[in-house]
């Protein structure tokens, strides 16, 4: 799937992007979403109400993005490393309605967790209890016997980048339930069981699964739930007070953000748990305003400029560098862009009802962020054309 990507800086890698995307999609169990009856919505066009909130710059330029691709909403902002410096919503929460997105809502990251639950286990390695180098076998030694001997020297480092040799996701109806910490350490036993799709540490493969098996080692580690630990070492000290897991809103109430397939059609529900399972939630479940997920991004950018920031230096070095060739580091592609002045990092996410996307110009001290209530191409197209337009704003501020 390529869509028809004409934003100024992405057009080159547009399939690549693409692909990315799709890799990034969790894929959903249909025991826990029920699409709605295509006639329940205006499949084929944009709503035609459209208020705006925020900055004019930012509304102007996605309000023609927002109908040219037809998806409910939209909100995007740009901060430097000094904060946030304006963002804008526009569009409905829930196709056929009335009721406009505001920048106090909540939006789905989808696989922009994943640069998370990395930073999580750099805040860990640098207090000691894990390594970098950490091994499957050393957290696990009551299945090292039955894992498959290629997955027992498997690294945090090989599993964050996505060279464990795992496959992309769990067969989730397998995996279904609200006890997520005790289903990841089930998915250590019987996954790392199986022979490896690829012979860890040399080939990239993305992998949902390898993030949730790196969440249980640290889970093992420090005996409490990545939920936890998310919480009490990333989102307090960052200030990020609306981060949460799961699927938004109040169910039957149109609260927040709705979530829509990719074909525009909104979920017959709403609600924390209108999201994929609990048990995969290192690779794609948070959700946080756009000043909250700004924060986190401002950490990184912060980080990648040698600033003072949530970790040191050399670990922002870690979480933004490929360590295997190619373009990905531990939860960042890592890129150059003219625009960008060089090196820059991008992550989207998409959980099949909502997608974000992040672009990061250290050299230029500036990122972009932007969100929409809707899944797949389209989406992408959005977001990617909406960037593109952000960066010419940026250009002439």
């Amino acid at each position: 799937m390529t869509p028809d990507a004409k934003s100024c800086f992405v057009r080159a890698t547009a399939g690549r992007a693409a692909i990315v995307c799709r890799r990034l999609a969790l894929l959903l169990s249909a025991a826990w979403i029920m699409h709605a009856q295509a006639s329940d919505a205006n499949e084929g066009s944009a709503p035609a109400f459209c208020p705006v909130a925020g900055d004019t710059n930012v509304t102007a330029l996605l309000q023609p993005i927002r109908q040219k691709f037809k998806v409910p909403a939209m909100a995007a902002a740009v901060l430097t490393s000094e904060g946030l410096k304006f963002m804008g919503a526009v569009g409905v929460r829930k196709r056929n309605t009335e009721i406009p997105v505001t920048l106090a809502d909540l939006w789905h990251l989808g696989s922009d967790s994943k640069i998370m639950t990395s930073t999580l286990v750099a805040r860990l390695v640098e207090r000691g209890p894990l390594r970098w180098d950490t091994t499957l076998a050393e957290v696990f030694p009551e299945f090292a016997a039955q894992m498959h001997p290629d997955f027992r020297p498997v690294t945090l480092l090989e599993l964050l980048s996505h060279h464990a040799g795992l496959p992309a996701n769990l067969d989730l109806a397998e995996y279904s339930g609200d006890n997520a910490r005790q289903l990841r350490l089930r998915a250590v036993q019987l996954e790392l069981a199986k022979k490896p799709v690829t012979k860890p540490g040399t080939t990239y493969a993305y992998s949902n699964l390898g993030y949730l098996i790196a969440a249980a080692m640290v889970e093992k580690t420090t005996d409490k739930s990545w939920e936890n630990l998310m919480t009490d070492e990333v989102f307090q000290p960052l200030r990020m007070a609306s981060a949460g897991f799961g699927g938004t809103g109040t169910p039957g109430l149109i609260d927040q953000p709705w979530p829509h397939t990719a074909d525009g059609i909104p979920v017959s529900q709403n609600g924390p748990r209108t999201d994929n399972p609990p048990v995969m939630g290192p690779a794609g479940r948070i959700h946080c305003t756009l000043p909250d997920w700004a924060r986190f991004i401002q950490d990184q950018l912060r980080g990648a400029r040698g600033q003072p920031a949530l970790l040191s230096p050399s670990s922002y070095q870690r979480l933004q560098t490929p360590l295997f060739g190619g373009d990905y580091a531990l939860g960042w592609i890592v890129v150059s862009r003219s625009w960008g002045g060089g090196k820059v990092f991008n992550h989207a996410g998409d959980n099949t009802m909502n997608f974000a996307n992040v672009w990061v110009a250290p050299n230029q001290d500036f990122a972009i962020l932007v969100c929409v209530n809707q899944s797949g191409s389209q989406s992408f197209a959005a977001t990617d054309e909406a960037v593109g337009a952000l960066v010419s704003l940026v250009k002439k501020k």
